[in-house]
Parts: structure tokens; sequence; C-alpha cells
């Protein structure tokens, strides 16, 4: 590979991994319009992220052998496509006022936000040599990332304005029409760029393309216990990076929670992800330095005591942000962004340390368990609906706590 060619690879998967934010992004404020049009309750709102996050159980494996079969740019394309779709039933949901559609929706986003996930990721930490400078990459696309998911919900927010009763899906169109304008665009820079492919050329000259199985490749990926407990702490990771904002802006539009305006919760929820964004330049610049074990620690132990201080700071301690009066604690559960922000390169890298040629399969078990961004939200709501907004996050608290002991202990590799 040639450094023209990697500098056009890396644009490209950082073009990715903010497409894989914009439109996972729109799921929250989805939430908020659920309650509205469909009375769902905290637990049903949280069904349309979900459906697209529990998409990655479906296809996370096939997107790992689909990559390991054909390949970064052939993968990327069918995945830029099947979000065109998925993205286009949403908004046919908001035609119909159909909330099944709008599921369905979700769902088939889901399927297209596993796959370039699958893509992204191992091909950023293969261009970056792995170790330091793969995490490095890793946190330069997250910022992408970032970026995308601080635009969506101030966007969305600002399109609903005051939640009543007739707020409805073809309030955000506008959104959902740059999403599909994105996929279009997407699927043609793909399709005239050129694309390396370290694996597949790897494995054609070693003469390893033959006849490896899936079980074999899935054994030979588990054999390492730092993937084994790093897939459980991804899983637990992407609920805490999505049920923080996800049940902030439930709270704080809700009647029955702080009964904000959907723009002003937005706008907070939106500097939640910016602050994701600074945390991954922040850990882009400094990953080349710093050990992911290091980062990891002090981001898992820094959220348990912002999530913390956001729970039990009186809600009479108020600031007046954006012409409304916002609990102190609020602000904490928003600062938790500069922690979740640099928690996923960090942990893949950790994972994937020493794998070598089961690096494809191990991204597809990554992504099976990106499902967690759907169930724990849901297991918040719940909890939600039983015991209150606030004492939801001690769902929050309990993955934290796990993603700690991976740092310190669990991310060890065999040797």
């Amino acid at each position: 590979m040639n450094k023209k060619s990697n500098v056009l690879a890396i644009g490209i998967m950082f073009f990715l991994f903010a497409m894989i934010s914009f439109v996972t992004g729109l799921q929250n404020p989805m939430g908020v319009i659920a309650k509205a049009q469909f009375g769902a309750t905290n637990l049903m709102s949280q069904l349309g992220n979900a459906a697209n996050f529990i998409a990655y159980a479906f296809m996370g494996l096939p997107a790992g052998f689909l990559l390991k079969g054909k390949g970064y740019k052939f993968t990327a394309l069918t995945a830029v496509a099947i979000g065109f779709i998925g993205v286009a039933i949403s908004y046919l949901s908001g035609v119909f006022g159909n909330f099944a559609i709008y599921l369905l929706g979700a769902f088939v986003s889901g399927f297209s936000m596993c796959m370039l996930n699958t893509v992204v990721n191992p091909l950023l930490n293969t261009l970056g040599g792995g170790g330091n400078r793969g995490n490095q990459l890793i946190q330069l696309g997250g910022s992408c990332n970032s970026l995308s998911a601080t635009i969506v919900p101030v966007l969305a927010g600002y399109l609903i304005g005051e939640v009543t009763e007739n707020t409805q899906v073809a309030d955000v169109n506008a959104a959902l029409f740059i999403a599909m304008g994105i996929f279009a665009l997407a699927f043609v820079i793909i399709f005239f760029s050129t694309i390396p492919e370290p694996e597949l050329e790897a494995a054609a000259a070693a003469g390893e393309q033959k006849k490896e199985g899936t079980l074999e490749s899935i054994k030979g990926a588990v054999s390492h216990k730092n993937l084994v407990f790093g897939v459980i702490a991804i899983f637990l990771y992407v609920g805490i990076e999505v049920g923080i904002p996800n049940m902030a802006n439930l709270y704080m539009t809700s009647a029955d929670g702080l009964g904000m305006a959907a723009g002003v919760a937005g706008t907070l929820v939106g500097a939640y992800w910016f602050l994701m964004l600074c945390g991954r330049l922040v850990g882009g610049a400094v990953g080349g330095k710093v050990s992911s074990r290091a980062m990891m620690t002090a981001v898992s132990s820094a959220a348990i005591v912002f999530i913390l201080l956001g729970m039990f700071l009186p809600k009479t301690w108020t600031m007046s942000l954006l012409g409304a009066e916002v609990p102190v604690g609020m602000l904490f559960f928003v600062i938790c962004g500069l922690c979740t922000s640099i928690m996923w390169g960090a942990i893949f890298n950790l994972a994937v340390e020493g794998l070598g040629r089961y690096t494809s399969i191990a991204s597809g078990l990554f992504m099976v368990m990106v499902c967690g961004g759907g169930i724990l939200p849901l297991v918040q709501g719940a909890v939600a609906d039983a015991a209150g907004y606030v004492n939801s996050y001690w769902v929050l608290i309990a993955a934290l706590v796990y993603t700690l002991w991976f740092a310190l202990y669990g991310s060890k590799t065999n040797k």
C-alpha cells in the first residue's frame, strides 16, 4: 500500500464514521417523537433505538465474513445502499403515520451501520499499524463521528420545536432527506475510489483464502481472552454512550420530568456529542503516546464520578442556559461525553491486540455486541418507568464498573 492510497482510504473511512453517527443519532429525537405521536412509554420510546442496535446482533458476524471474503470496498458499498433504503423507510413511516414502519426503518438502518462499523474500525487500525498509532487513527475517525452526532440532536430539536401532542415523524423530514443525500453521495465517492484491501492481499499471497471455515475462525478469535472480555466491554460501552444522552433528553422534555423545550434539550444533548468530539480530538492527538489502557482507566473512573454527581446533586441547584433553568446535575451528564469519547477506539484496540488474521472476524464479533446500544437503554427505560429517570442511571454505573475492570485486568493478552 502506498502512502497516497492510504491517505485517501483514511479520508473515506473518516467520512463513513460521520455517516454512522448521523443516522444512529436520529433515533434519539425519534424517541421524543414516539412518546408524543404514539403515546409511547419511556420503555417503548427506546424501541427505535433498540431496533437500530439489535440489528447489529443479526448482521455482525455476516458482515465480518463478508468483509473477509469480499473486502472493504464491496462491504462499504453494500452498507451504503442498505442505509439509503433504511432511511427511506423511516421517511415512509412519517408519510403513513405508522410506528411499525418506523421500527422497520430503524432496523434496516442498523444493518447498514453495523456493516459500516465493520469496515472502518479494522481498516483504520490496520492502516495505523495497530498499537498506539492504530488507536490514534480510530480516535481521529471518531472525531468525525462526534461532529456529525453533535449536529443531529440540535438540528432535530429545532425541527421538532415545542413537544406537543401534534409532534410527528414528518417534522424531521429535512434530517431524513439529508441522510439519504449523504448515502447517495457516499456511494458515488466509494464506487470511484480505490480502497486498500490488506487482508485480501495478504491472504492471497499466503494462500490462506482457502480453507479456514466459519467455526474455526470464530474459535481462533475467541481463544484470545482480551477479545472475549473486550466484546463484553463494547456491549456495555455502547449502552453507556447511548443511554446517557437518550435518558437525559427524555428527562428534560417529558412532562413528568423537567418539561423543557425540545430545542433546548436537543442543544444540551448536542453538547454531549460535541464534548465527545473534543475528547476524540484530544485522544487522537495524544493516542500515539498514551496507551489505550491508561486512557480507558482514566475515563471510566471519571465517568462514574460524573454520573454520581449528576444523580445526587439537588435539582434545586440550577443554572440559566438557553433561556431555561437547567439543574447543574444535568451538566455532569453532558460532561460525560468527554469520557465516552475515547472508549470505543481504546476498547477495540485493546481487544484485537495480537489477533493477526482473526482481526476481521473479531470486528464482526464486535458489531454483534454493539446491540448493547439498544438493550441497555431499554433496561434503563424500564427502570425509569419503575423508579424514575435519575435512578435509571444506576444501570450505567454498573456498566462503567466493568469497563474499568476491563481496562485494568481484562484487556491483558494471553501471552
